[in-house]
């Protein structure tokens, strides 16, 4: 139990962060939370032509008698939530309902707890979800930040690929804003290597082509302004030295 805060007036008892579970499971972090949001939702705003699931932090029934395993990212490709999502068996993803596991698995990594280069691996490999991604940030597993597994027959192989072939995305390390934060971030990305774009981006991107069209359309008219002045000033001159310009 965490002491009591306020010792005195001027004596207050700060918790050591370290001896805080700040995240686990079942409990993310403020730039986990985040991040999960960004990859979901650049998804669900870029791909609406697409029939797909992707989910944070929702479990994963993969084998019967065996309890779910909850990644932090989830892709499925050509499935979709029932229509009832509240009754009990449409609530997580049960492999048997959707008849088979999701293509994409990530796992973000906070500390060194997860055992998502050992124990993981080995659920999602046997799971057979096509590919497993491992983010680590603060290089909590070692100097990489990104490793990609892909499934070969029955087994995982560490990829230096991050294009995903049978997914038709990528994912990519990228360095910008999102939701006011400043920061690296891991993106889905096309095969040409950009960003999938989140709804706020699009947004603004959108934002941006009409400013452009209206300072082109701006522009046509002042031009059009200009060549109307010069035909006037020319009949001007031509009236002054006695001829019609509608003889021309």
């Amino acid at each position: 139990m965490i002491k009591q805060l306020l010792i005195n007036d001027d004596d207050y008892y700060v918790p050591d962060a370290n001896q805080l579970i700040t995240e686990n499971d079942t409990l993310d972090n403020f730039a986990t939370s985040k991040q999960k949001r960004l990859l979901i939702g650049s998804l669900y705003s870029s791909l609406q032509q697409q029939t797909f699931l992707a989910a944070a932090n929702v479990g994963i029934y993969h084998t019967d008698g065996q309890p779910a395993i909850v990644p932090d990212i989830f892709l499925s490709l050509d499935v979709q939530v029932p229509q009832n999502w509240w009754e009990k068996q449409n609530r997580c993803y049960m492999v048997w309902r959707f008849g088979k596991p999701p293509e994409v698995v990530i796992e973000i990594v906070s500390n060194k707890e997860g055992d998502e280069l050992g124990k993981k691996l080995q659920i999602y490999e046997h799971m057979r979800a096509s590919y497993y991604i491992v983010y680590d940030p603060n290089q909590q597993l070692g100097e990489k930040v990104l490793r990609v597994y892909e499934l070969r027959g029955r087994r995982y192989f560490e990829t230096s690929e991050n294009w995903l072939e049978q997914v038709g995305l990528g994912v990519t390390l990228w360095e910008g804003e999102f939701e006011g934060r400043q920061d690296h971030w891991l993106r889905w990305c096309y095969q040409d290597g950009n960003i999938l774009s989140t709804g706020d981006e699009r947004a603004e991107q959108e934002r941006q082509r009409a400013e452009q069209e209206r300072q082109r359309a701006e522009q046509e008219r002042q031009r059009a302004e200009q060549a109307e002045q010069r035909t006037q000033l020319l009949a001007d001159r031509l009236r002054a030295m006695g001829i019609d310009p509608n003889t021309f």
